[in-house]
């Protein structure tokens, strides 16, 4: 589903992403783990067109998308879910949603989303900066899914969030993942989310994968580990 080559990518003189390869399977969750400053938001930035990127390859399928710009890249079928969330405080739940639309939308795909995230049909003319952290980050993957992705990249969606809601979101991407038929990229840090929702995971260090492994050869504290400052 998605193949990057070679892809390096800095900021000025520094480079952050050094010559890096790795594939996405249709209907994986990948997942990236890495501490803090090893180039996971910058990896993901690059994927999507925020940062380019100044070599490598990034296909979608067999559609090259490195000299694309992000709307581009959103139409050919990759979706973001920045860290942070990003939502508009001031537009409601719904406008929020559209604001990731690439067209009209059809009453089947609200319904698809509000069956996701019941909370957010409930909310839907409630203002998005009135949204708890947690519905704030639903809200975002809604926004991201109207889209209608093929591939969805999430950067730390489990950050400033209960406990209680991280397990709701790692389920709603498995549940996304079956009913959309799609592949996901996910960067993450907590260790319990990553072991619940991926297939796979990779771990960054300075910009470069160190690790990979299938979720059935993990162990949470072979990961807590290799995370280890």
């Amino acid at each position: 589903m998605l193949t990057v080559s070679n892809l390096t990518v800095g900021y000025g003189q520094s480079r952050v992403i050094h010559e890096m390869n790795f594939s996405l399977r249709a209907e994986e969750i990948l997942a990236i783990m890495g501490r803090n400053g090893m180039g996971k938001t910058t990896l993901l930035k690059s994927l999507i067109g925020i940062l380019p990127s100044r070599q490598g390859s990034i296909l979608l399928g067999d559609k090259e998308i490195s000299g694309l710009a992000s709307h581009e890249r959103v139409r050919s079928g990759i979706a973001f879910v920045p860290q942070g969330r990003m939502i508009f405080p001031a537009l409601t739940v719904s406008e929020n949603i559209l604001t990731g639309a690439r067209g009209p939308v059809e009453k089947s795909a609200w319904d698809e989303i509000y069956a996701l995230f019941p909370i957010l049909h409930e909310m839907r003319k409630r203002k998005g900066g009135n949204l708890s952290g947690g519905q704030q980050q639903q809200l975002a993957i809604a926004r991201a899914l109207i889209s209608n992705p093929k591939v969805l990249v999430l950067d730390e969606p489990t950050e400033g969030i209960q406990p209680s809601i991280i397990k709701d979101i790692a389920r709603a991407l498995r549940q996304i993942r079956s009913a959309r038929k799609i592949a996901i990229i996910v960067t993450e840090q907590v260790v319990s989310f990553m072991m619940d929702v991926c297939d796979r995971a990779l771990v960054i260090e300075r910009g470069r994968f160190v690790h990979e492994a299938p979720r059935e050869g993990l162990s949470a504290d072979q990961v807590r580990s290799l995370l280890a400052v």
